[in-house]
């Protein structure tokens, strides 16, 4: 009997992600991934100098580097990359479900939701941030959103190993979800009335996911919709303003439990 056709785009589009590689250079994201037992590694491009200055993680990561001439850095990334000699060709982490990686539970249970927010260097910040403040995760929509990539690893200094970053299909849909589960979602918004201390008065002792838009256009309106409740970062001045990645910093240390 023939597959329906929609099954086999479904089978066809599977088989791509799984195919699918990313290039992580620089030292710090190479060394991090060379030590997470959970990276399915694939080739290790390294100048000497960096095989020096990596040590023990690559005999201990079982991998066997290409010995590569700096002038000559034959690993496919962008020449404008600081690759510092290292660059590992890895599969994209498998996190798990959300029910599964945000279930509350034991100490403060917070969630950073980005919606449109594709820029690599912000996300990777976002993604360092979330780790410092002990966040479950960094949940964004399949699609319009940053994939991992090697220049989001370096932004992220080591945390996209150990954060958490889960791509859903829908972000509204996911918000429902995470609501069910207990979360309180506040929507991060410059034009909101309420301040986001005072949203968060006697809040901090449950599930909080903290909702983050675009630089510019913000929260999509199914977004904000889905939110439980509009806030905005109090600014001392009228001409106040934080990027994404600095807004995410500051609201996951004002969500912070106690």
């Amino acid at each position: 009997m023939k597959k329906p056709k929609w099954v086999v785009e479904k089978e066809q589009a599977r088989r791509a992600a799984a195919s699918e590689t990313v290039w992580l250079f620089g030292l710090h994201a190479v060394r991090d991934a060379l030590q997470n037992p959970a990276r399915e590694r694939l080739r290790l491009i390294l100048t000497k100098n960096a095989a020096d200055r990596l040590g023990d993680a690559i005999p201990a990561s079982g991998m066997t580097p290409e010995m590569a001439d700096p002038r000559k850095f034959p690993a496919p990334i962008d020449p404008g990359s600081v690759h510092q000699g290292a660059a590992l060709e890895v599969k994209a982490l498998d996190w798990g479900d959300v029910q599964q990686v945000c279930k509350p539970g034991g100490h403060a249970s917070r969630v950073v939701l980005l919606d449109r927010v594709t820029d690599p260097h912000n996300v990777g910040a976002i993604l360092r941030s979330a780790e410092v403040f002990g966040a479950r995760a960094v949940i964004a929509p399949q699609r319009a959103a940053a994939p991992e990539t090697g220049a989001l690893a370096k932004t992220a200094s080591g945390a996209l190993e150990r954060q958490p970053y889960l791509r859903v299909k829908n972000l509204a849909d996911t918000m429902e979800r995470l609501r069910d589960m207990g979360y309180f979602l506040i929507g991060l918004d410059g034009e909101a009335d309420a301040e986001l201390p005072a949203v968060l008065q006697g809040q901090t002792d449950r599930p909080i996911g903290l909702v983050l838009g675009a630089e510019g256009p913000g929260l999509r309106d199914r977004t904000k919709a889905t939110c439980d409740v509009l806030a905005r970062i109090p600014f001392a001045t009228d001409f106040g303003s934080l990027n994404v990645s600095n807004a995410a910093a500051v609201s996951l240390f004002a969500a912070r439990e106690g």
